[in-house]
């Protein structure tokens, strides 16, 4: 991987490992208002629990993938892709099919799509120099 390379895998991987800290912290902190503001209805208790230890996963999960030194974005990559194809998929679905429907789906949906695009582009760069 030359250096131009790692360094959009970096800008990517921090950026794409931010976006799940803020949401991990904001499950963490107030799980029913990220719902709401998500998918446009309140959380049970139980939902709140769940947030919450769900919250706690994102964060471990963004401190875990993020990258450390130059040539270390490749093991942590796959991961984080991963999450963000799923997360957009799973966001666009509930949108598409009105279900829960809150002013933040969209552009999170957006947001994780984007991401999920920039992260596998560079993917598929690192598997091509390798």
């Amino acid at each position: 991987m030359n250096s131009e390379e790692a360094s959009s895998a970096t800008l990517w991987m921090r950026a794409a490992s931010g976006l799940e800290v803020l949401t991990g912290v904001g499950l963490i902190v107030a799980p029913s208002l990220l719902a709401r503001l998500l998918f446009g209805s309140d959380l049970n208790g139980a939902g709140a629990a769940t947030g919450r230890i769900s919250g706690l996963v994102m964060v471990c999960l963004a401190a875990g993938c993020w990258p450390r030194a130059a040539g270390a974005e490749t093991p942590v990559l796959v991961p984080l892709m991963v999450l963000s194809w799923l997360a957009a998929t799973f966001l666009v679905v509930s949108g598409l099919i009105g279900a829960n429907v809150g002013i933040l789906l969209w552009p999170a949906a957006a947001l994780h799509l984007i991401l999920a695009v920039l992260l596998t582009r560079v993917w598929m760069e690192n598997r091509r120099s390798t």
